[in-house]
C-alpha cells in the first residue's frame, strides 16, 4: 500500500522532515522561533541546554526521541540536540511539529502535545543564541526507559505466536492473529502499549477480545431453559434490553473484503470487543484515574494487522503490553466506534462532507475520540446536538493529517445525555489538487486499503449508571 505523506510548504522543511513521515508515536514537541507571532520573553542571558532546554526535552520529547525509540533521532544528550537543531527549527517554522491538529485552548485535552509559550520561548532563544551547552554537569538525570517500553515494564505482554513475513511489494490483505491471554482472573487494564517487531511496515493494529466458544455439544442450563416452550401459567420471556447506542442503518455497514481460499479474515461479529489500537500518531493509551478496561479471565485476543510493503522484505512479530490496576476501578472504561460505511467520494471533487452520528439511549461520558480517514481526508468536526435542538462544537480538527492520527483525550469527559447525538463530519479532497490523492479519476468508497477511504471514529466511554463503586 502506498503511504503518501503530506509535506510542509518549505523546501528545506520537506527535505529535512522526510525521515519523520510514518514514524509512529509522539515526536519532538513544538519549538517557537524568532518568527513566532507571540513576543518572546526578555531574558538577561541566553538559555543553555543543561539548565533550561534539557528539562523541557526530557518532559516532552524523549519518550520517542531516544536510542531505540520511535523518533528518527535522539534528544537525550546535548550533542544530539545541537546536531538536530536545524531540523527542530524547520519543523516549527513550517507547522509540521508538534503532531497536533485540533483547535482548543490549553487545558482542553489531557494529552495535548503543545508546549507552553514560556517553553517555546526558551528553546527558540537557545537556538538563536548558538545552542550553548552550559555546565553539562548540571544537566538533569536522563529518564530511564525499560526495554523500549514507553509505559515502563508491562505487567503482561501478549505477542503474536508466529512471525509474519511482509513482502517487498504488493497489496497485503489485513492479517488476523489469535492469541490466548492465559489470564486466570479478570484483569483491570490502566494502560496499553504496542510494540511492533517491524515498525516500518506496520501501519496499524486493532486488538479485539473475546471469550472462547463453549465446547461443542455442551448445553448450558440457561440455553436449555430458553429453548423450551414456557409452561402454562409461567411468565413470558423478558423483552430484549434497550441497546446503549441506537442502530443507524442509514449509515450502513462497510462491505466485507473479498475472501480468498485459506485466508484468515473472520467475520466482524467473531472478533469480539475492541479494546485497543495503534496507528501513526497513537501508541500508548493511558486511561484516566478511577477507570480501567476489563479483560476477562480466559480471554482470547485477536490482532488485526494492517501491513504496508516498503521496498524490502521484513518479518514482524508484534507485541502488546498491559499495565494493571491494583483493584477494581470506580468505572469500567469501554471502547467502540461509529462509522459511515455507505459514502461515495465523486471523482475530482475537492470538498466532500461525510457525516454520521452516535446516539445513546442513556447518559454516557466520552473520554476520547480518534478520527480516522485515509489519504483524502482533510478535516473533521464533532458537534453535540441536544434533544432541545441546541448544538455545540466539541472537537474541531481543521488540519487532519493521515500521518499523525491522534486519540484526543478530553481533560473533562464529554457528557452526552440520552437522546442527544454526537455528530461527526469528515471532509475529503478527491481532486487532482490533493498531492496525496492516489487517483483523482475514480469514485471512492469504503475500503481497507489506504488508496480507498474510511469515515471511522473510535471512542472511549463509561456509563455513569453502571458504576462499579459509588
Amino acid at each position: 500500500m502506498p503511504h503518501l505523506p503530506r509535506t510542509s510548504s518549505s523546501p528545506r522543511g520537506r527535505a529535512r522532515l522526510a525521515s519523520v513521515v510514518g514514524i509512529v508515536g509522539i515526536a519532538v514537541a513544538a519549538i517557537a522561533t524568532a518568527r513566532h507571532a507571540e513576543p518572546l520573553v526578555a531574558q538577561d542571558a541566553a538559555p543553555t541546554f543543561s539548565e533550561d532546554v534539557a528539562p523541557i526535552l526530557y518532559s516532552n520529547c524523549v519518550s520517542c526521541h531516544r536510542p531505540g525509540g520511535l523518533g528518527p533521532f535522539s534528544l537525550m544528550d546535548y550533542e544530539s540536540a545541537k546536531k538536530n537543531a536545524a531540523d527542530i527549527d524547520d519543523a516549527v517554522q513550517t507547522g509540521y511539529m508538534p503532531p497536533w491538529h485540533a483547535e482548543g485552548p490549553h487545558g482542553m485535552f489531557s494529552n495535548d502535545r503543545r508546549l507552553s509559550a514560556a517553553d517555546k520561548s526558551i528553546i527558540a532563544r537557545w537556538i538563536e543564541g548558538g545552542t550553548k551547552p552550559g555546565d553539562l554537569a548540571k544537566t538533569p538525570a536522563t529518564p530511564v526507559f525499560s526495554d523500549g517500553w514507553e509505559l515502563g515494564t508491562p505487567d503482561a505482554v501478549i505477542a503474536m505466536q508466529e512471525e509474519f513475513t511482509v513482502p517487498a511489494s504488493g497489496t497485503i490483505d489485513y492479517q488476523y492473529f489469535e492469541i490466548p491471554t492465559g489470564f486466570t482472573e479478570d484483569k483491570w487494564v490502566t494502560a496499553i502499549e504496542f510494540m511492533p517487531g517491524a515498525r516500518e511496515v506496520v501501519h496499524h493494529v486493532l486488538v479485539y477480545a473475546k471469550l472462547p466458544a463453549p465446547n461443542a455439544g455442551a448445553v448450558s442450563t440457561a440455553a436449555s431453559a430458553g429453548s423450551a416452550a414456557p409452561a402454562a401459567g409461567t411468565a413470558t420471556p423478558a423483552a430484549r434490553p434497550v441497546p446503549l447506542f441506537l442502530d443507524k442503518p442509514e449509515y450502513g455497514t462497510p462491505p466485507e473484503p473479498p475472501r480468498q481460499p485459506g485466508d484468515r479474515h473472520p467475520p466482524p461479529r467473531q472478533l469480539g470487543q475492541l479494546i485497543g489500537g495503534t496507528a501513526p500518531g497513537t501508541n500508548v493509551m493511558r486511561f484516566p484515574e478511577g477507570t480501567a478496561l476489563r479483560v476477562r479471565a480466559g480471554t482470547v485476543i485477536t490482532f488485526q494487522m494492517h501491513y504496508t510493503a516498503h521496498g524490502h522484505e521484513m518479518t514482524d512479530r508484534t507485541r502488546i503490553g498491559f499495565q494493571f490496576a491494583d483493584g477494581m476501578p470506580d468505572e469500567e472504561m469501554r471502547m467502540s466506534a461509529f462509522i459511515n460505511g455507505t459514502f461515495v467520494l465523486p471523482a475530482g471533487q475537492k470538498d466532500v462532507a461525510v457525516t454520521t452520528e452516535l446516539e445513546p439511549t442513556e447518559p454516557v461520558k466520552i473520554y476520547g475520540l480518534l478520527p480516522h480517514t485515509h489519504l483524502r481526508g482533510t478535516r473533521w468536526k464533532y458537534e453535540l446536538r441536544q434533544s432541545d435542538g441546541t448544538s455545540s462544537v466539541v472537537l474541531d480538527i481543521p488540519r487532519y493529517d493521515f500521518n499523525w492520527q491522534t486519540y484526543y483525550f478530553f481533560a473533562t469527559p464529554l457528557e452526552v445525555p440520552g437522546g442527544a447525538k454526537l455528530v461527526s463530519t469528515a471532509w475529503y479532497d478527491n481532486s487532482a489538487s490533493n498531492p496525496s490523492n492516489p487517483n483523482a479519476a475514480i469514485d471512492v468508497k469504503w475500503g481497507d486499503q489506504t488508496w480507498e477511504e474510511m469515515q471511522y471514529t473510535a471512542f472511549l466511554y463509561t456509563v455513569p449508571s453502571r458504576k462499579l463503586r459509588r
